[in-house]
């Protein structure tokens, strides 16, 4: 592995013609190219899925959220997928696996197939009558927001060093002590830029093995790859804890395919991450709106829980979970124009890491999104629990953010984030 210095002049040779190559048309693009049916294993193509959530109640209930451990129970989860299979043989369904519960919401969650010829959203209706379902729904599918540039060499500069002055912030802050959920596909753990930065690893996927993947990887190295190390680059918040939560998977082999996440995935790595003390979840992802996904996200925000996903300008309102209430949607700064509410961050021409011990550089607002998760990593550990993750827009710069001015927000000092001073500032709030 090179030290940083020995690479740096090659780095920026190499940045050259990788500026080159990103001109044009992409200045325009914040995400991947859409999902076609043809970039979507079988699985999502044929949309036969759907999820059948059971109102159950038992006596493992409790309202102060402690949970008894008969969901564990051989006999009452025997007894669940029988009910759960009796629904699905009325129906001329097939009932898939066993159920997942989720008592945060009391629910039992269970998958069934749609048979071909019968129609899934009359299926889901009918489903939907039975006397202890709570709702049906169909399994949505979900792609994440960036695309990857190649196993280059890394650029001398990240954006967010000379844009958010970073190593001045990490004067004031760096994460210490906030948990970070990356819900995405499987990061590479490994990483000497991300080895040690990691407080779970779990796999909520199903169907599709397989070892590091590069969107999980990526997304993980902007929020808290380790800093002053000698290798590599800095997280926006390289002391904070992360959870590598494995609900997508990379969709091939090469750098083109998506990354692909569905419902049920999704919704047991959340859960996971509310029920395990995150601070903040990452969802550089978007898709069709989802019930079972939106009451999740709105357990996080009672919470307190901060929820950051991409923006997606070519989904209707920013595509989901972008688009619901109390999360924080966050584009790449260099978008045309950021609606209301929608704020900017770099997401382009981002070194970060890759799978193998690598570096690439990558593009999109999966990246925007992770550095505003890194940046509230921050304003939590420097204002403190009661503080909320308020983001300061630069007035120039629309919605794109002020991270000096927004950590700044925080604290009870009376400071100021000019370009001549900011240093002077930050090392006196320190």
């Amino acid at each position: 592995m090179r030290p940083w210095r020995a690479i740096a002049s090659r780095v920026v040779a190499i940045g050259v013609g990788l500026l080159a190559l990103a001109g044009g048309a992409r200045a325009t693009s914040a995400t991947e190219p859409a999902v076609t049916p043809a970039a979507l294993p079988d699985k999502a193509v044929e949309s036969r899925e759907i999820l059948v959530m059971l109102r159950l109640t038992p006596d493992h209930y409790r309202p102060n959220t402690n949970y008894a451990g008969a969901y564990g129970d051989q006999l009452a989860s025997s007894g669940r997928r029988r009910l759960a299979q009796q629904i699905a043989q009325r129906h001329g369904l097939s009932l898939i696996k066993d159920g997942w519960p989720m008592p945060l919401l009391g629910l039992d969650c269970y998958l069934m197939r749609v048979p071909d010829g019968q129609s899934v959203d009359n299926a889901v209706a009918q489903v939907a009558k039975e006397p202890l379902v709570a709702w049906s729904q169909p399994m949505q599918m979900y792609q994440t927001k960036g695309a990857m540039r190649g196993p280059d060499p890394l650029f001398a500069v990240q954006p967010a060093a000379k844009l958010w002055h970073l190593a001045d912030l990490h004067r004031m802050a760096t994460g210490r002590g906030v948990v970070i959920a990356v819900v995405d596909s499987k990061i590479d753990v490994s990483h000497p830029d991300l080895a040690g930065q990691f407080s779970t690893n779990q796999d909520f996927v199903v169907d599709h093995p397989g070892g590091p993947e590069r969107h999980g990887t990526s997304v993980a190295g902007v929020i808290a790859a380790k800093a002053n190390n000698g290798i590599g680059i800095a997280g926006i918040a390289p002391d904070a804890r992360l959870m590598a939560l494995r609900a997508c998977w990379q969709g091939g082999a090469s750098l083109s395919a998506p990354t692909l996440c569905d419902t049920l995935s999704l919704a047991k790595a959340i859960h996971f991450a509310i029920d395990h003390g995150a601070n903040i979840i990452n969802l550089s992802l978007g898709g069709a709106p989802d019930r079972l996904l939106g009451q999740l996200i709105d357990v996080a925000s009672m919470r307190r829980i901060t929820v950051v996903a991409a923006f997606d300008p070519t989904l209707p309102k920013g595509g989901f979970p972008a688009s619901e209430p109390g999360v924080i949607p966050v584009a790449i700064e260099s978008l045309a124009s950021l609606p209301p509410g929608v704020y900017g961050a770099p997401g382009r021409d981002v070194p970060t890491t890759e799978p193998g011990g690598k570096w690439h550089i990558v593009d999109g607002s999966s990246y925007a999104a992770a550095h505003i998760s890194g940046l509230i990593a921050l304003v939590r550990e420097y204002g403190g629990s009661s503080s909320g993750p308020i983001l300061v827009a630069a007035q120039s710069a629309g919605g794109t953010v002020d991270a000096c001015e927004t950590l700044l927000h925080a604290s009870t000092k009376d400071l100021s984030c000019s370009n001549t001073v900011v240093a002077q500032n930050l090392q006196q709030a320190h």
